[in-house]
């Protein structure tokens, strides 16, 4: 029964596939050059001129292409109980703040993160300041409340695992976080 329900989903999971697998095309609106016809005996569907055919380009906003700085820089760091944003990264803040104004209809979640040491409550504490944080120096560069929210984790969500100054200074973070689409 379980191999049935798998062989069920990998043969939706190629449909659905296939069905995917070209680029949108359009016919141009150019009239096509007129053919000659040979003077020898052809099909009809040969004789018959066939419109040019293009590809539309795809744009991918830059929170969602992966080479875009937009989308690989997304994470603000912080001293050891600190949630004050650091002048390094007045440029990646200005840079989300320009593009986030430009899309009112787009919003992110900012979330606080700290490192393991602390109890959870003062952590949770800590990672909404540094949210916070992130949030009013965002709205400088133009970017409206409605388009923000600033959450905590505290030490939940750690980016490093490891015990040691270099991963608490991983996990000492409030990262920028856009919709999947």
């Amino acid at each position: 029964m379980q191999i049935t329900k798998i062989a069920a989903l990998i043969l939706v999971a190629n449909a659905a596939l296939v069905g995917c697998s070209s680029a949108p095309v359009a016919q141009s609106l150019a009239k096509p050059e007129p053919t000659a016809i040979a003077a020898t005996a052809t099909p009809a569907s040969a004789q018959t001129p066939v419109a040019s055919l293009t590809v539309v380009p795809v744009t991918i906003l830059p929170h969602l292409d992966p080479k875009s700085l937009i989308s690989t820089e997304r994470s603000v760091y912080f001293d050891f109980n600190v949630f004050t944003v650091k002048s390094e990264y007045t440029g990646l803040i200005e840079r989300h703040g320009k593009y986030l104004s430009s899309k009112p209809a787009l919003s992110i979640k900012i979330e606080g993160n700290a490192d393991e040491r602390g109890s959870s409550e003062y952590n949770l504490a800590l990672g909404q300041k540094r949210a916070q944080s992130v949030l009013q120096t965002l709205k400088i560069h133009g970017v409206k409340d409605s388009q923000m929210e600033a959450i905590s984790w505290g030490k939940e969500r750690p980016k490093a695992m490891g015990h040691d100054e270099a991963a608490w200074a991983e996990n000492r973070r409030a990262d920028l976080v856009y919709p999947k689409q």
